[in-house]
């Protein structure tokens, strides 16, 4: 809790539950997915409270917001650089921790300056590929 204290977020009972749902979540969640688990323990919670908590975690740095699904927004909780690889079948997203160093065309390179890169895999995982023959 100590992390979000830190970066200048409240602690309340709900933000704690969701911070809690957060931590070390690997599924990518996205904020109907998040309301839907925390409002478990506060049924009264109010979908804006969670998305407004998500988006002053995002504006503060502890997480990222993952734009990986056109129809919805998804959370990660690990704000180190790393990329993913998404299932097209049932659009599970996993993480990819090797970084790629990517250039630019020459034209774009004298142009910009880059700060990071993502890479986004696309494929099968192995249940949807059983499916799928």
């Amino acid at each position: 809790m100590e992390r979000y204290r830190d970066r200048g977020l409240k602690l309340t009972p709900q933000r704690i539950a969701i911070f809690d749902y957060l931590e070390g979540n690997k599924a990518h969640p996205s904020a109907d997915e998040i309301y839907k688990a925390v409002a478990k323990k506060f049924p009264t919670m109010s979908f804006a409270t969670v998305y407004n908590t998500l988006t002053a975690m995002k504006d503060r740095g502890a997480i990222r917001e993952v734009t990986i699904d056109p129809s919805r927004k998804r959370y990660d909780p690990d704000t180190m650089n790393h990329n993913h690889l998404i299932c097209i079948g049932c659009k599970r997203v996993f993480d990819v921790p090797r970084t790629y160093d990517l250039e630019l065309p020459a034209r774009l390179r004298n142009e910009f300056t880059v700060l990071a890169n993502h890479v986004e895999f696309r494929g099968l995982c192995p249940e949807c590929r059983k499916r799928k023959p």
